[in-house]
């Protein structure tokens, strides 16, 4: 990204007023950008756990698929997931706060005995598996946040605080420059003055 500027005072406090502004806040950038990556490493670990949890689940589950066979899967419905969201570094991210289920009514004298834990057992996959769900999509907003942030911080770094300084340091050059070809082309003229003065004078 090339700097515009003229070779002005104007033009030299306008940059200087900038390049402040992005010193000042690289530091902020910088730390957000921490911030984020230490959350994306705990969203990731949190979603390692969760899918292990998973397995465990139907791990378990797999051992009783004999008297799965017999269960009514209809008997249990998720009606509704209830959320709020949640800043994280500045981030807004979703989080699970209730999954509402519906069971329909079931003879307990007809039914064996094992499907009230049944129940149990599926609304506790179900509520891992939507646990993992809503991970997943705080790990890929936090991943997005993180890569904008890194972004910034490489922009700001290795672009634009260098331009600043060096479209400064061009602008004080040239004005050094031509201040001091002013104050030769003074000494000159006053030179000059003087010696016609003294020409005058014999």
């Amino acid at each position: 990204m090339a700097i515009t500027f003229q070779y002005n005072k104007t033009s030299l406090q306008g940059l200087e007023k900038n390049l402040k502004m992005r010193v000042r806040a690289l530091p902020t950038i910088k730390n957000k950008e921490s911030a984020l990556r230490l959350e994306v490493k705990r969203a990731k670990d949190e979603i390692i756990r969760l899918e292990q949890e998973v397995e465990q689940r139907i791990d378990a589950y797999d051992q009783m698929m004999a008297l799965w066979g017999e269960f009514d899967t209809s008997l249990l419905h998720v009606d509704d997931v209830k959320m709020s969201v949640k800043k994280i570094a500045g981030v807004r991210v979703p989080v699970l706060d209730e999954v509402i289920y519906s069971t329909k009514p079931f003879s307990v004298f007809n039914s064996p005995k094992w499907f009230s834990d049944g129940f149990t057992q599926l609304k506790e996959l179900a509520q891992v598996g939507i646990e993992r769900e809503f991970c997943e999509n705080k790990l890929h907003l936090l991943e997005y946040a993180r890569k904008k942030t890194t972004q910034k911080v490489n922009l700001f770094e290795k672009v634009q605080i260098p331009g600043y300084e060096d479209a400064i340091r061009k602008i004080k050059r040239f004005m050094e420059d031509e201040e001091n070809l002013s104050k030769s082309s003074q000494k000159i003229v006053k030179g000059k003055r003087e010696a016609e003065a003294l020409a005058e004078e014999k």
